[in-house]
């Protein structure tokens, strides 16, 4: 049998390495992958400590002993993280994370990666923080540390300035638009019978198709998909009318990381108090920034 040419085989091992990598885009309340479950262990925290390279509370000291930080940032989930013509990663989260390197006084060196493996990377001494569209929740709190909120994500109910709602019972005798067995969908379907008349379409872009069309007076959309409808379509002057439900992202630093994690919600606050959230929020959502948790 003949031999595999050279350029061949080293295409056919590019090619099931992409495959490897290739998996589904985690929003802000994701689960992770098997590898760190398995870091979480009967007391409820993760021994990082135990992991090759990993110093637990002296990631601050390695930052400014290097000049360096690294972050883990999406490059296939915008508004939060893509890879733009220029082939620069660019989103919401890029422009938090030059802002935490300016403020710890070092240089920033961004590391995409996809959904599943934001944790692992920070657990195996990848990457020295997350900053990537990361949900908090009780499995996650296990393993590592969160910031305070930075960004928005959340279900909320939008349409044409002119449409006047803020709450739920302001929906009744609405035409509202909802993709089929989406959060916003098991959300509405808790209302009582009659409350809102309900249109359900097969996908997040059809339920946008049929607010722009005028199929629907409203729709309960997430966040992200609203920023792109809002985006795209200038001229319907479409808002945010109230959240229905909220699941901000954080920032995650490896546990025991506590002085890194003081001075990083510290440059978190003073972006917020300074208006630059807001301005990143206007830029990539399409905007206001909404009101986050302060904890």
């Amino acid at each position: 049998m003949n031999a595999i040419p050279k350029k061949w085989l080293q295409f056919i091992m590019l090619f099931l390495a992409s495959l490897l990598m290739t998996v589904s885009v985690a929003a802000c309340n994701s689960s992770e992958s098997s590898y760190v479950k398995s870091l979480s262990v009967t007391s409820g925290t993760a021994s990082a400590a135990s992991l090759p390279g990993v110093n637990p509370g002296m990631t601050l000291e390695q930052i400014q002993s290097t000049g360096k930080v690294r972050v883990a940032v999406p490059d296939d989930f915008p508004p939060f993280g893509a890879v733009g013509s220029d082939m620069q990663v660019r989103g919401y989260d890029i422009d938090v994370a030059r802002e935490i390197a300016k403020g710890l006084g070092v240089d920033l060196e961004l590391i995409p990666v996809v959904g599943n493996y934001r944790i692992p990377f920070l657990q195996t001494n990848r990457v020295d923080m997350v900053i990537s569209s990361l949900g908090k929740n009780k499995e996650r709190a296990k393993i590592i540390d969160f910031s305070i909120p930075y960004a928005p994500f959340f279900s909320g109910i939008y349409g044409e300035k002119n449409v006047k709602v803020a709450s739920m019972e302001d929906l009744k005798g609405r035409t509202l638009g909802v993709a089929q067995g989406s959060l916003e969908d098991l959300e509405l379907s808790k209302l009582p019978a009659g409350t809102v008349q309900m249109k359900r379409f097969a996908s997040n872009s059809l339920t946008a198709s049929a607010l722009v069309s005028g199929q629907v007076e409203l729709i309960a959309t997430g966040n992200v998909v609203a920023a792109k409808l809002i985006r795209d379509n200038p001229d319907k002057q479409i808002d945010n009318k109230f959240v229905m439900k909220n699941s901000p992202c954080y920032i995650g630093v490896r546990r025991g990381d506590t002085n890194l994690l003081q001075k990083v919600n510290a440059i978190v606050r003073d972006l917020k108090k300074s208006g630059k959230l807001n301005q990143f929020s206007q830029k990539w959502l399409g905007e206001p920034l909404s009101e986050l948790p302060t904890v």
